[in-house]
């Protein structure tokens, strides 16, 4: 007979949820409305299909990079949702005040010249302060979900998405609307269609790209020596001003040739982008290097099997294990054993910051809770961790 699966504890998870879902939802119809009278509901029914897109790409990029110690669905929902409707609600309203009070003119929401003052001066420093506000709030309020580059970069990256989103259906409707009035004679004089190709097909990553730099900043912080205040107060404000700089120079290439757009394009976005990569994968690596080399003090005393710092530190015996729970105990096994991993790999992240010297004061108190939760959760996750380990040796498929 399998052994009794641990309880899963609801309620402190929806609790917190509904508190944030009811203003992210408000903020939410207050943009909407603004958008959709700014591009009419017919522009805006078309803009938010085109802008659905590429949010699946989006999203599955940023589970891909955090897939080693994927935060709870909860926290991506709820940086996703506050670029989409908080950020997006402020930036709306503080773009134009600020155009207003420095030059005397309107802005538009979405302007169809390029207004030096508001595309490469007001927005980027508007919009990427409101996007790091999801930032911000995770990494003071929710510090086990901020361990590091990783999370800094999801978390921008989130943030980011639903900012481009609720923007994609701005930019999207009101070019649908333009198209209505003035009815262009072939694709390419159709500003639907250049406005899709820019920002949908040529410049999906954009807005993650720039808040990524927020998020880096904010992710070298959470590693610093708590004592060191200065510097992890430096690192978010570099990190912000890289991301407004960045920003500030992509909208002014769109008012350049296209010869100049292509050179910003190719010569300064695609190396940043690929730089970021770059590092989110080399940052994966380490995090399952530094699980197969701390783990093992714990197997050693006997809270783990010889076999599960290895299994544990390689993505393909976790995704393995969780599998071989699944056909066991169900979706709740799979789910158990999800948590088991992401528990070990906490415990491995903070026992080698310890052994650095940057854990904190409260490392013993957080060590004895992970440990209590593996401990919990020991009897349905570590027979499929152990089997997983075997069948990734070669070795025979034990039982489960």
């Amino acid at each position: 007979m399998p052994p009794a699966l641990p309880p899963r504890d609801r309620a402190p998870r929806l609790r917190p949820l509904a508190g944030i879902a009811v203003p992210l939802a408000v903020c939410g119809v207050l943009a909407a409305i603004l958008v959709g009278r700014e591009t009419g509901w017919a522009g805006f029914a078309v803009g938010l299909g085109l802008a659905l897109l590429p949010v699946p790409v989006l999203v599955l990029t940023f589970r891909w990079i955090d897939a080693v110690l994927p935060k709870p669905p909860r926290t991506l929902a709820f940086a996703f949702g506050w670029g989409a409707c908080v950020a997006t609600l402020i930036a709306l309203f503080a773009n134009g005040l600020l155009v207003r009070a420095l030059s005397g003119s309107t802005a538009t929401p979405a302007p169809s010249h390029a207004d030096t003052l508001e595309m490469t001066v007001i927005a980027p420093v508007v919009e990427e302060t409101v996007k790091a506000g999801a930032i911000l709030l995770i990494f003071l309020h929710r510090p086990e979900a901020f361990n590091g580059v990783l999370a800094g970069l999801v978390t921008a990256g989130m943030s980011a998405a639903g900012f481009a989103f609720t923007e994609n259906i701005l930019y999207l409707g009101s070019a649908f609307d333009q198209d209505v009035e003035w009815g262009p004679v072939s694709p390419w004089d159709s500003a639907t269609v250049v406005t899709f190709v820019v920002r949908i097909l040529v410049a999906p990553f954009a807005h993650p790209m720039f808040t990524a730099l927020t998020g880096l900043g904010f992710g070298l912080a959470a590693v610093v020596a708590p004592d060191r205040r200065a510097l992890r107060f430096s690192l978010p404000l570099l990190g912000l001003a890289a991301a407004m700089l960045l920003h500030s120079v992509w909208n002014a290439s769109t008012s350049l040739s296209f010869l100049g757009f292509g050179a910003v394009y190719g010569l300064l976005m695609v190396p940043i982008f690929l730089g970021l990569g770059w590092l989110a994968d080399t940052a994966r690596k380490r995090q399952l290097r530094i699980v197969r080399r701390t783990l093992p003090v714990y197997a050693t005393a006997g809270w783990l099997s010889p076999e599960e710092p290895a299994a544990l530190g390689s993505l393909g015996s976790r995704a393995l294990s969780r599998r071989l729970a699944r056909e066991r105990h169900g979706p709740v096994g799979a789910r158990t054993v999800a948590d088991y991993q992401a528990a070990a790999t906490t415990l491995a992240l903070l026992r080698e910051r310890a052994d650095r010297g940057v854990a904190g004061p409260d490392f013993h108190t957080r060590e004895r809770a992970l440990l209590g939760r593996l401990w919990r959760q020991r009897a349905v996750a570590a027979p499929p961790t152990v089997a997983a380990a075997s069948t990734r040796r070669g070795g025979r498929l034990g039982p489960v």
